[in-house]
Parts: structure tokens; sequence; C-alpha cells
């Protein structure tokens, strides 16, 4: 009887810590990894919920900023931490490019990564600098023909989705542009206004309020539609180049093996905190349309993602630096 007793002490006290740890969660403050350097889409939408996601769970939240080879670096710090819900990545679609980019990620997209929730989509924005003469996709398209022309691109990273957008946009309209990859949204749009470069396939929110403000020249979005917030910027696709749509998404994911009732937990309140008419507000005023999913529905996207980037990298040739 001892021994029976013995085991069963073991097993009721192995079983509850993960039950405890998610009844008890969360207890502390709660990180955001965001891929990317400050001043990007991803830390736009990242920071706008911040408030709203800090009151649900009741704790704090705080964001990390950790760029670098789009995307990849932050990844990797949250592919690495424990399972508990503490740490959370933030992550643009360049996540689903980089498996067809790189043969060695320091991580698998799918198996080390357990999906919270999508967060938004936008589509990008081809903007300028406000000296080039180009005033419209048109004109961007005559002047990038010119012998005399020497277009240069900005990017965050090679693979990202704003260099795929430049690519395909080359490959659609013959124009000769160079990519420049920096290390995320916030440098590539501090070098478009510098002037290291002519142009730069944006997130909404990282190049709207530069628009506004007279630093950049918007000539199109990227999407198949105009943007609601910004009807007078028109579609990439209505300027000459038919048929060219690009769109990207904002999702959160936690590490792999994370409880499923934090997961459930987490899903909750991302997906009430997106639901908020003052976010849904602020992100729709950039461009951002708010989305919010199950785990299982971001899952599908995210492999479906990789399946189609991965086509267009291969048939685009695109490898990294």
């Amino acid at each position: 009887m001892k021994r029976i007793h013995l085991i069963t002490i073991l097993c009721m006290a192995a079983l509850p810590l993960t039950i405890f740890a998610a009844d008890d969660y969360p207890s502390k403050a709660v990180r955001i990894v965001t891929a990317a350097a400050p001043g990007g889409g991803t830390d736009f939408v990242a920071r706008v919920m911040n408030a709203q996601l800090s009151d649900r769970l009741g704790q704090p939240v705080v964001i990390d900023n950790r760029g670098g080879a789009g995307g990849t670096v932050g990844t990797e710090i949250v592919a690495k931490a424990p399972a508990d819900g503490y740490t959370i990545l933030m992550v643009f679609v360049n996540f689903a490019i980089h498996p067809s980019l790189y043969q060695k990620l320091p991580y698998d997209s799918v198996r080390d990564f357990a999906p919270l929730s999508t967060l938004a989509a936008t589509p990008l924005v081809l903007v300028v600098q406000p000296q080039l003469s180009a005033r419209s996709v048109r004109e961007l398209i005559a002047l990038g023909k010119t012998p005399a022309s020497r277009l240069n691109y900005a990017a965050p990273g090679v693979g990202s989705l704003g260099h795929l957008a430049g690519e395909l946009f080359k490959n659609m309209t013959g124009v000769d542009m160079v990519h420049v990859a920096y290390k995320g949204g916030g440098p590539a749009i501090t070098a478009v206004i510098a002037g290291e470069v002519q142009a730069y396939f944006s997130t909404m929110p990282a190049a709207l309020a530069q628009v506004k403000a007279g630093r950049l020249r918007a000539l199109g979005v990227t999407g198949s539609k105009r943007v609601a917030s910004e009807p007078s910027i028109p579609t990439i696709a209505e300027s000459g180049v038919p048929g060219y749509d690009v769109t990207g998404w904002f999702g959160a994911m936690a590490p792999a093996q994370t409880p499923r009732a934090v997961i459930a937990r987490l899903n909750r309140d991302i997906v009430a905190a997106l639901a908020a008419p003052e976010i849904r507000e602020r992100m729709a005023a950039e461009g951002i349309e708010p989305g919010g999913s199950t785990p299982e529905q971001f899952s599908a996207l995210i492999k479906s993602d990789i399946a189609k980037w991965t086509r267009l990298v291969r048939e685009a040739k695109i490898k990294p630096e």
C-alpha cells in the first residue's frame, strides 16, 4: 500500500504543475518580441494593442524590438524561450517567406511555434522621396526605363515582403531597380527620406505619417483595392500594372509546447483587444484591417503562405545575401 501511495503522490505532484501554471497565468509581465526594428508596421501593431492586451491580461506587457536578418533574429529568440506564455512573438508575413529563402534557419517555422492569432492585414504602399520627378506609378515606370536612370529601392531585409513586392514590380514593368536591404522598416523609411534610396514598398502605418508630413510621396498601394482611410492613393494595379497584388499579415505566436490553456487565454485576450473600437479605428486610420482568428486558422494560413512564397522565391531566383 505504501508503494502505491507513493506512486500516486508522485503522479499527482507532477500533473498539477502544468494545470496550476495555466490557472495562475499570467502572474508577471508578458514580453512581446517584435521581430522588427522600431518604427515599422509590426512595431506599430504591437504598440497600438499593447494597453488593451495588458488590461485584459492584468499584467504589464513589455515590447522588445529585435530587428535584423529580415526578422529571424527576434524569431529565434522566441523559438528558444521557455514555453510558459511569458514570451510572445509578433511577426509580419516575412515569417512565412523565410523557409523558402534560407535552407538553415535557426528554428523550424512550423514545429517550433504555437500560433495564437492573426492580428491584422495590410497592403504595402509604394513611396518615393519628394525630390524624385515621378509623381505617379506610370511616371516612375517611365523614369526607370530611361537610359540614365539609377533607381534604388529599400526593403527591410532580403526576402522580406517589401523585397518581393519590388521584385514583382520589376518583373511586371520591366523597370530596373536595385534592391538595398536594411535592418527593418524604420531604417528603410529613414533611408528614403535621407535620399540614400529613391523608393520603398512600405507597410502603411510606417509610411503614412511621413507622407502626411510631406517627407515622402505615396504613389500607390499594392493591394487589389484602395485603402478606405486613404482613398486618394490609387492601387498599383490601376496605375498601369494590371494584376499586381501584394498583401501582408501580422500575427502572434508563442513557443511550441506552450500549455493549451495558456494559448487559449492569450488567443481570447488578443482577439478581444483587437475588437476594441479604439483599436479598430486607430488601425483603420493607418490603412490596416484588424484581424483576429483561432490558432487553427492562423496555423493554416502560415502553411498556405509558406507554400505560396516558396513558389515565388524559386521562380524569381531570389537568394539570401
